[in-house]
């Protein structure tokens, strides 16, 4: 080892320059090359060489010309976009020979051939257009009401398989601590209806706003206590208010009028 780094030294500290110093490429580095040799024979591992820099001229010449793009800094001459990321325009009107020249690709005649801003978006030139041609949707699509959700459907099969006891309750909080519906979103302000798909062999005690009159059979068949639970009442005026309490008030009287005069003649 000691006699590689002396001769390294002697051959850098001799009079006459080597060659293959004078075909080194240009490098950025402007300290003193002498000071790196011991510390390039320190970092081999193996018994190093001394004439790992021979290459050929081409190898020099690529190396050149890629530290000096990479040195190469932006400026003002040296800008541009990248090849073939900018097109040219296609230049119409320039003559008939290049193929937009005559009548620039809008035909010979027409409105839509004219200067202007033409005709509006989905105009068929007077006849009914197709946005009127189709029928008007309904429900959701058509941004109504009607298609939308009122209530949370369970059928009596649901219920069955749930596992309840008699005298359990039905209701909304119990079916949702039972994991039988999971409302989320709009439905979590929606009330229960219970629907007739399937049967029901337990006496159960059942609350929900809206049966359907098949579940209200089966439940009636099967001895469940059916509760109907009142739904929110839409506000009104307060004279709208007063005039149908008053109506309910006058039918109630004559529908009580109505049965007394029915018992009174079926006793006769």
């Amino acid at each position: 080892m000691n006699a590689l780094l002396s001769l390294s030294l002697s051959l850098s500290s001799s009079s006459s320059p080597s060659p293959l110093l004078l075909r080194l490429p240009p490098s950025p580095f402007k300290g003193n090359v002498r000071t790196l040799c011991p510390l390039f024979l320190r970092r081999q591992t193996k018994t190093p060489s001394l004439f790992c820099c021979r290459a050929s001229a081409a190898d020099y010449a690529a190396s050149a010309s890629a530290s000096a793009v990479a040195t190469e800094r932006f400026r003002l001459n040296n800008l541009g976009p990248q090849p073939g990321s900018r097109r040219k325009g296609k230049r119409k009107g320039r003559g008939i020979a290049a193929g937009q020249g005559n009548s620039c690709g809008f035909g010979m005649r027409g409105q839509k051939s004219r200067s202007g801003p033409g005709v509006r978006k989905g105009f068929e030139g007077g006849q009914m257009p197709l946005y009127r041609r189709i029928p008007k949707l309904r429900g959701i699509a058509g941004g109504m009401h009607a298609g939308l959700p009122k209530y949370v459907p369970v059928n009596l099969k649901d219920i069955a398989s749930a596992g309840f006891q008699d005298g359990d309750e039905i209701s909304l909080e119990s079916l949702k601590a039972r994991g039988l519906i999971n409302p989320s979103g709009r439905e979590r302000r929606l009330p229960l209806k219970i629907l007739g798909d399937g049967d029901l062999s337990v006496k159960l005690d059942i609350k929900a706003r809206a049966l359907s009159a098949t579940a209200r059979e089966k439940l009636e068949a099967a001895g469940c206590t059916i509760t109907v639970l009142p739904g929110r009442k839409k506000w009104v005026k307060p004279s709208v208010a007063k005039n149908l309490a008053r109506a309910e008030e006058y039918f109630a009287k004559k529908k009580a009028a109505s049965a007394a005069a029915g018992a009174d003649s079926a006793s006769a």
